[in-house]
């Protein structure tokens, strides 16, 4: 069930909420733990038991971590894993690459079955990988409780689309959560959430028609190509953004405290700072188990090179079973690369070289949405054609989410006293930011009555 819907909003969560919070000390995790269950299965219940199972095998193999076989172990872990992410996200797409292939070439290609990807298989894999390798290293103490374990994979606030949760930074709040189960954090959550489910409701779902109406019509011409891009550019921050302070709002509802995913990127300055910014628990997950694994930037210019353009293509198939995702993420790859190595984005002021680094990121967004190769190379045509082909309608309401959407990606960053008084936490503002909070809610209520809605971006990933 989305977040954004009225079963989840209206029934799911105040049920779950009222019984977690009358539920003894003692039972609040098996409640926890039971709520997402239900929360999963609702949506997917064949994969629930393919999460279950995985993460019982997750549990037995770190408890192997004592003994001489560690690595051995270690590799068990890692191929029960990454093979249940190929298998159900990648076989398709090396299915249908070598068919094309052989088929190409003369040869016949066996008949298969597609398969179905599972809700937030890549983001809770990243999880479970995670775990296994904190506790090789020993960074973390490895669970002594099952019920603690699955309840850190499953919990569902943050179990289909993140943020990346590791263990070790919320083991002790698996444990004890007495100081922080408080009025004052369950008032925040409730902000918090409300936000995400503005973002997402009147800004994502309100540019959603405009981008999708750009992507989908040939010969727009470059007014409406413009237009359509910047509508999905604000469209996917506001979404996946939405999503994480819904996450993190929930979380904070039921005592947890997640970390960050965002931190305004679309202020950056060159393609390191946005990826300081953007999707942070993605970022921080590819440095620590793969770029530093490979050497990081300790073994010479080259060595950095080639892991920079390791991690940024895993980064993109990451993304999505796709050649756009792939070609997405050598786009920024590049970009990196250039910004590491070179001064192009530092020769120019600091506004100059933000736009720039947008503008960049926006035009990088093609190969992110486009349905195919092709058609992001046709819509990269449409963005230069200047003919008097037929340009999209932009209704009243997408005007004025555009404008909000510039405002609220680079007003906040700039205003350090809007930003002081967004996170005061006297009286005063917390009453006034519940008010708010309750308003943006009710509001978002009534806007999800009267539409159909739209899932996450993110969710298929």
């Amino acid at each position: 069930m989305l977040f954004s819907s009225i079963i989840f909003l209206v029934w799911f969560l105040p049920i779950f909420l009222l019984v977690y919070h009358f539920a003894p000390a003692r039972l609040k995790n098996g409640t926890a733990l039971l709520g997402s269950f239900i929360f999963y299965t609702w949506g997917a219940p064949i994969f629930c038991a393919v999460l279950l199972l995985s993460s019982i095998i997750d549990f037995i193999i770190a408890q192997k971590f004592d003994g001489v076989h560690r690595q051995k172990w270690l590799t068990a872990g890692l191929i029960v894993n990454v093979g249940t992410l190929f298998i159900f996200k990648y076989f398709n797409f090396f299915a249908d690459n070598f068919k094309a292939i052989a088929e190409s070439l003369g040869f016949g290609f066996p008949s298969y079955m597609a398969i179905v990807l599972p809700l937030g298989i890549s983001f809770f894999t990243f999880q479970k990988i995670s775990y296994l390798m904190d506790v090789y290293r020993k960074a973390t103490p490895r669970s002594t409780s099952i019920l603690d374990y699955l309840l850190y994979v499953f919990l569902f606030p943050q179990l289909i689309a993140g943020p990346i949760v590791r263990y070790k930074d919320i083991a002790h709040q698996l444990s004890d959560r007495g100081n922080h189960d408080h009025w004052g954090m369950k008032l925040a959550g409730l902000q918090r959430f409300s936000l995400g489910l503005a973002k997402k409701v009147l800004i994502a779902d309100g540019l959603a028609p405009l981008a999708d109406a750009a992507f989908a019509t040939h010969d727009i011409g470059a007014i409406g190509a413009i237009l359509g891009l910047l509508a999905y550019t604000f469209q996917i921050y506001f979404d996946f953004s939405g999503y994480t302070d819904m996450a993190i709002g929930l979380g904070m509802l039921m005592g947890f405290r997640f970390p960050e995913n965002f931190n305004w990127p679309y202020a950056a300055v060159g393609f390191q700072d946005f990826w300081r910014r953007w999707h942070m628990t993605l970022s921080a997950w590819m440095r620590d188990y793969l770029y530093f694994p490979l050497g990081g930037n300790r073994k010479g210019k080259w060595i950095v090179f080639r892991n920079l353009w390791i991690v940024f293509l895993l980064s993109g198939l990451w993304h999505g079973a796709s050649w756009n995702f792939i070609v997405w993420g050598a786009w920024h790859g590049l970009f990196l690369t250039i910004d590491r190595f070179t001064t192009f984005f530092k020769r120019t002021n600091h506004f100059s070289a933000s736009l720039l680094t947008f503008a960049l990121v926006m035009l990088g967004w093609i190969w992110f949405r486009a349905s195919s190769i092709e058609a992001a190379l046709d819509y990269f045509e449409q963005l230069i054609t200047f003919k008097k082909y037929a340009i999209i309608d932009v209704t009243p309401r997408a005007w004025l989410m555009l404008f909000l959407a510039t405002l609220f990606s680079f007003l906040p960053p700039k205003s350090h006293h809007l930003m002081r008084s967004f996170h005061g936490h006297n009286e005063r503002h917390m009453i006034l930011k519940t008010l708010v909070a309750c308003l943006l809610f009710i509001m978002c209520l009534g806007q999800i009555a009267i539409s159909d809605g739209q899932p996450f971006i993110y969710f298929r990933f």
